[in-house]
């Protein structure tokens, strides 16, 4: 696949890139060159490589999917300007 100049000039519209004529010859270049380089990564062979998260392999910590209130009700309500009942107080709005 080939970037011209027009669909390098559509996709810097798109991006909402300002672009003078003058440089979309360079960008449609610089368009191919990425373009390029994806079609390098397609030809190599990945079968039976794991993907991965991180260049370091290491497991990520995992915790329970536990539904808790924080156990942070004072500690919360502490910066609120008007606290009642355990709930922030708000002034009314509705009539």
């Amino acid at each position: 696949m080939s970037i011209d100049t027009q669909t390098a000039a559509r996709v810097a519209k798109l991006a909402r890139i300002k672009v003078t004529e003058e440089e979309l010859p360079e960008l449609a270049g610089s368009f191919n060159d990425i373009l390029g380089f994806i079609e390098a990564l397609n030809e190599v062979n990945v079968d039976g490589v794991e993907p991965m998260v991180s260049v370091s392999p290491m497991r990520l910590k995992r915790r329970t999917d536990a539904v808790t209130d924080g156990n942070m009700q004072d500690k919360i309500l502490a910066n609120a300007p008007d606290a009642r009942e355990g709930f922030f107080a708000v002034p009314k709005v509705v009539e």
